[in-house]
This record gives structure tokens, C-alpha cells and sequence, in this order.
């Protein structure tokens, strides 16, 4: 039986020749996958000249090529574009290249190098494009717009102005599997998987992305292809979430985070918990032994507070604790107002480094409380009036 490759057009002589990966559970060893991802790549097809958008994971390049071959021949392509030289979206560079001899790999200035490391790419096979360079492809004209660190220094969109189709490789992305392509198909599932995806990657560089957004804006696009996850045909309705997870208002919202040892730490976590909520704020608790990362990663980008505790271990914060407070350094929430409890046994420590990793990270510590052993009754009320001065600090109390 002859395969089946599966090609969705976008527009006119525009075509996803994209990959849905089922199986993989874990990107970049950090990011739990609970629906997968894909890895999109698109076909222009112009009257005189054919580009390709992006390639995949290397894992799925001969199902990437044959879809290809279904749309175009590989030595008929001219350009290949490189909006992004991350692997999973430019893994496959050097074989396209390998099988059409004549194309030329269109990157930025910043993506040469880049284009050069990863995958053997020489100078004579790059063709170097700057912010509003276009390319004629005969009825169809890919111009170029830099959106320099998101998430890599040298990313850039390519929009198709003729059908108003941008091509923003990671930006507007969502790790998501399904075989529904388009937003509106998927339903709501998209934008609650896109906030994951955008806390986890580009929160960090939150300022470049709002930067990025106006230009997406400015594009004023019918159709928005991501590397990853459904295109968005209601623009509207990603640029609106990035909006407000960029420039929007925190939230009357309250994380907790935690690891425990012997109980007294989440002893403490479960009783601020339930402080915070008892005064209308809402309180999500996150206990870090077993708890999804990326499900941190979007409640911290509109948190008002984050409250953190890890007991102490021979002297130190506990070693699970020390990776959230690295979690805390890598994502750099928007809010600036963290407050602190902890636990011991034999002698203190974690609170004193807690306290000094925050400050270096540039939080205000709007409350602290450490104790030795299994909490009192009085520490019990002391972590409930630690409840009550952190929602008051939300409510502007």
C-alpha cells in the first residue's frame, strides 16, 4: 500500500507540509509534553519561484520530505527559510539541502553562524536577509522582520502579504499534537496549552516578546503559522491572550511552592494555603516533588505573590527547593514579591540563603516564617497571619 502523507492549504499555493509528534512526553528534558507537539513547515508556491518555511525534527524527515515531494519536487525549491536554527525546527536543514542543490538557506545575519554549526552550511549556500528585506517569488513575496530573542537571537518572521499569512516559527506557538490544524477546530484547549508554552518560553525574555508582538500586529495578518502546535486563523484570539500575558494586570492570584521532608514544611504550605483563599485571593499550591513544571511556569506569569518554602538540609535548602528557586531565576516572573517559610530540625540555614537568592534575583520579601520541628498551635497561627498579610498585600489592604 502506497503511504498516506497528509498536507493542509492555508491559502492559495500555500501549504502545511508539517509533522505531528504523538509520542514524545519531555521537550528539551525540561518541559512535560501531556499532548505531544509538531513541528509545522509550510509551502509557498510562487508563479516563478518556491520557498519552504522551516524544517522539522530530524526524527521525522523522511515523512517530511515525501510530503514535500506530494506538493513539489525538492530540486524545484529555491529557498529555504530559517526563521529559527533550534533543532527541532531546523533539524532536518542539512538533508533538504543534500537532496536540493541549487536552494539557498535564508537566515539572519545572527542565524549564519548558527546555519554554519549545526548543520554544515557554508557561506556560498546563505543568503543573509535584514528587517523588511523580501524575496519575489512570482505573485507571492515573502517579507522578512526581525524578532530577535524569541526565544533565539537570531529569529525572524516571514509574512506572505498577498494572503496575509505570517510565519512566527516559535512565537504564538503551543505544544500540542492533534489532527484538527486549524485554532477554532481544536476549541479552548489551544490558548490554555499556549500559556503554558509562552511561560515557559518567553517569559524569560518578556520584553522582547512585547516587542515582537506590536510587530506581529503591525503585520495585520488573516493567518498565523506557528513551528509548533495549530495555526491560528482568528489571529485575534492568540494576539489577545499574549496581550495580557505580556502587558495585562498580575492576578488577584497567590502560588505556592513547596517541597517537605517530614510533613512541617507542608504542614505550613497546606495552612497559608488555605489562609490566602479564606480572604478571597485565589491560592494555587504547587508541591515540587511532583508537580509539572510548565503548570508552575503559567500560573508564576500572572501571580501577584509567590510564596516559597523548603526545609533545611545539613545546613542548606533542601536540594528540591534549590531547583525551584532556579526555576524562579530561568522564568523571571513579571511579579517582584515573594515571601518565605521554612523548616528544621537540628539547625536552621535554608531561610538565610531563600532570603539571599530572592534579594540577588531583585524580590521584595513581603513576609517570612521559620520553624523548628512539627509546627505549634502558635506557628500554626503565626503561618495563618502569613496568609492574611500576603492576601492583603494583593487586595492592596
Amino acid at each position: 500500500m502506497k503511504p498516506i502523507y497528509k498536507t493542509v492549504q492555508l491559502a492559495s499555493s500555500i501549504h502545511w507540509v508539517g509533522v505531528e509528534d504523538w509520542q514524545s512526553r519531555l521537550f528539551d528534558s525540561l518541559i512535560p509534553l501531556p499532548y505531544g507537539t509538531s513541528y509545522n513547515s509550510y509551502l509557498v508556491v510562487g508563479q516563478e519561484k518556491v520557498a519552504l518555511i522551516d524544517t522539522v525534527h530530524a526524527g521525522f524527515t523522511d515523512e517530511w520530505l515525501n510530503k514535500i515531494i506530494s506538493k513539489a519536487a525538492p530540486g524545484k525549491i529555491d529557498y529555504l527559510v530559517m526563521n529559527h536554527g533550534e533543532p527541532d525546527h531546523g533539524g532536518s536543514i542539512s538533508r533538504i539541502m543534500a537532496e536540493a542543490p541549487d536552494i539557498k538557506l535564508v537566515l539572519t545575519e545572527k542565524g549564519a553562524p548558527i546555519a554554519k554549526k549545526f548543520y554544515g552550511v557554508g557561506d556560498e549556500r546563505t543568503m543573509v536577509v535584514k528587517d523588511g528585506d523580501t524575496i519575489d517569488l512570482g505573485g507571492k513575496t515573502l517579507r522578512f522582520i526581525e524578532a530577535p530573542w524569541v526565544h533565539w537571537p537570531e529569529t525572524m518572521f516571514t509574512f506572505v502579504p498577498e494572503d496575509r499569512v505570517l510565519f512566527s516559527c516559535d512565537f504564538f506557538g503551543t505544544h500540542l499534537a492533534s489532527d484538527l490544524l486549524f485554532d477554532d477546530e481544536v476549541g479552548e484547549l489551544v490558548v490554555v496549552q499556549a500559556k503554558r508554552y509562552f511561560a515557559d518560553i518567553m517569559m524569560p525574555l518578556i520584553a522582547m516578546a512585547g516587542k515582537a508582538l506590536e510587530k506581529a500586529k503591525a503585520c495585520d495578518p488573516l493567518i498565523i503559522g506557528p513551528s509548533h502546535g495549530p495555526v491560528w486563523r482568528n489571529p485575534g484570539r492568540i494576539f489577545s491572550a499574549y496581550d495580557k500575558w505580556i502587558n495585562g494586570p498580575l492576578l488577584k492570584k497567590a502560588v505556592i511552592i513547596h517541597v517537605s521532608m517530614y510533613g512541617a514544611t507542608a504542614r505550613l504550605a497546606e495552612v497559608i494555603t488555605k489562609s490566602i483563599s479564606a480572604e478571597g485571593v485565589e491560592a494555587v499550591p504547587y508541591n515540587l516533588v511532583n508537580a509539572d513544571t510548565s503548570h508552575i511556569a503559567g500560573d508564576l506569569l500572572d501571580c501577584s505573590v509567590i510564596v516559597f518554602g523548603a526545609p533545611t538540609v545539613t545546613g542548606n535548602v533542601h536540594p528540591v527547593g534549590s531547583f525551584g528557586l532556579i526555576l524562579l531565576k530561568y522564568l523571571r516572573p513579571r511579579t517582584k514579591k515573594v515571601a518565605l517559610f521554612s523548616s528544621y530540625g537540628w539547625s536552621g540555614g535554608a531561610m538565610t540563603q531563600m532570603k539571599a537568592q530572592v534579594d540577588a534575583l531583585g524580590f521584595e520579601t513581603i513576609g517570612t516564617l521559620e520553624v523548628q520541628g512539627p509546627p505549634s498551635e502558635e506557628e500554626i497561627d503565626q503561618a495563618i497571619q502569613l496568609g492574611k498579610q500576603i492576601a492583603g498585600n494583593i487586595l492592596g489592604k
